[in-house]
């Protein structure tokens, strides 16, 4: 636990309590950034407690939300927290029941109270939301929880967010459970996590979010949308911006995700003007 500590930056007081619970939440939200670099780069994705300690923490990169999720709960249940995975569905209030198992998340049972925990969202909350019908606010943004059956609970992104809501489960799931599903997104050509390069990280009172070659500025502090200009600015941006280690790319890694990403935007306008 040590390891993974130091990575994220905490070096206070371990318990399983609150105070604890949203330190390590918030810290691994600024500390590992949400990026599907490897997909891009069409390395393989592994969810076993290893290859997620290997990546996530020696190599200090980040991951999407399965891996995130994961690598977020081996480090709450070393810290002596009762931590269950579930299910969740990105966008099943307006894409239906075939988006369950597209995302998951945790909860956090805790002196009789159950929190939401959630790495695995790229612009997501910083904090845990307590399991509770309602607005939720964080800083100047709101999110809202909204239970939708006695086992289905809805969480609603703040306005502007990268996403309207997703939904979830209550019911225990194990990382191996979301095996298939995360082959899928990280491989089929249908996939945004294949077509679309990503990155985010909160900062201050916003997110910055990376797709493609365009950088935008999410939350309270909202930007216009910028092109990244050339190979160079965008190794700084992946390292300074979003900590993603150069050496763990390699130098054709960033030449060929720059070169991706061009083609990715090319695509990307294409089709604008088709619909225009």
């Amino acid at each position: 636990m040590r390891q993974t500590l130091h990575r994220i930056g905490h070096h206070g007081r371990v318990a399983a309590d609150v105070e604890t619970l949203f330190a390590l939440h918030q810290a691994w939200r600024y500390a590992v950034p949400y990026e599907n670099l490897d997909i891009q780069l069409g390395r393989p994705i592994a969810l076993d407690a290893e290859a997620l300690f290997d990546k996530l923490v020696r190599r200090r990169r980040g991951g999407y939300c399965y891996e995130q999720n994961a690598g977020l709960a081996m480090l709450l249940r070393l810290a002596g927290f009762q931590v269950t995975m579930v299910e969740a569905a990105v966008m099943r209030a307006t894409r239906g029941e075939a988006m369950w198992g597209n995302h998951n998340a945790l909860l956090v049972d805790l002196g009789g109270r159950r929190w939401l925990v959630d790495a695995g969202i790229g612009d997501g909350f910083i904090q845990p939301l307590p399991m509770r019908e309602g607005p939720h606010i964080q800083g100047s943004l709101a999110y809202r929880l909204e239970r939708l059956d006695p086992d289905t609970w809805r969480f609603h992104h703040h306005p502007g967010g990268t996403i309207a809501s997703y939904d979830l489960r209550l019911q225990p799931r194990e990382v191996a459970d979301f095996a298939t599903h995360s082959r899928e997104l990280s491989t089929s050509p249908a996939s945004a996590y294949v077509t679309t390069l990503m990155a985010a990280r909160p900062s201050g009172d916003h997110t910055l979010v990376l797709l493609s070659r365009t950088l935008r500025r999410l939350g309270a502090a909202a930007s216009t949308p910028r092109m990244i200009a050339d190979v160079d600015e965008f190794a700084r941006t992946l390292s300074t911006d979003f900590l993603v280690p150069l050496d763990d790319l390699g130098p054709e890694g960033v030449a060929h995700l720059w070169h991706k990403a061009g083609t990715q935007d090319d695509l990307w306008r294409a089709r604008v003007r088709n619909t225009a």
